[in-house]
């Protein structure tokens, strides 16, 4: 089968599109991911999976502090996720204009969301280009209002409604990333996380 076919019939395993947030000695940043899943169906012990490409700034923030808040956006969200998604942290502070407040375990909880999960990494699989992380809820709130309102920004919508003015910019990102992943997929290496005996 053709590599672009198996790519397009592979996006149908779609999840929502979440901003990650993160923070390491002060420093904090947000990026935005379509790769966040549940990754437990016990009620009394939830837990999330994401991938996190090891160019993105948040990905050495999450490794070394083990916290993460992953954010689930309305489709309304189309200002927030360029704003996080297409420039890196490394050269802006990209939620210097984003309310916000420190949540529980100390990283950014956005105040405008359908919902969020404050995140204590509990183990890690290394695959190369990227780095799972195995998060266990420990706090769950929604946005500003009570309960959420509208519905969850889908990777497939996204991609479908984004403004045309940021298909080019949005088609370049998606090139690189792919090209260092290309590189780097077959690197990989064990990781022990920390706390978890061997």
């Amino acid at each position: 089968m053709h590599p672009d076919h198996t790519y397009q019939l592979l996006r149908n395993l779609t999840s929502p599109v979440v901003a990650i947030t993160s923070e390491r000695a002060g420093k904090r940043n947000g990026m935005i991911s379509d790769s966040a899943i549940r990754a437990s169906i016990v009620p009394t012990m939830p837990r999330v999976s994401v991938y996190i490409h090891k160019f993105n700034l948040s990905h050495d923030m999450i490794y070394e502090t083990g916290r993460l808040v992953m954010h689930l956006l309305r489709q309304d969200q189309f200002e927030l996720i360029h704003r996080l998604g297409f420039v890196s942290g490394r050269a802006t502070d990209k939620l210097a204009d984003v309310p916000h407040r420190t949540g529980r375990l100390g990283a950014p909880v956005l105040d405008q969301c359908y919902a969020h999960f404050e995140c204590r990494v509990v183990n890690a699989m290394d695959t190369g280009s990227s780095t799972c992380f195995l998060g266990d809820v420990v706090e769950v709130g929604h946005g500003a209002a009570a309960a959420p309102a509208g519905e969850v920004m889908t990777a497939g919508y996204f991609r479908t409604h984004m403004p045309a003015a940021w298909r080019t910019d949005y088609e370049q990102h998606l090139q690189a990333a792919q090209r260092f992943a290309a590189e780097r997929s077959k690197d990989i290496r064990a990781i022990v996380w920390k706390g978890l005996s061997v």
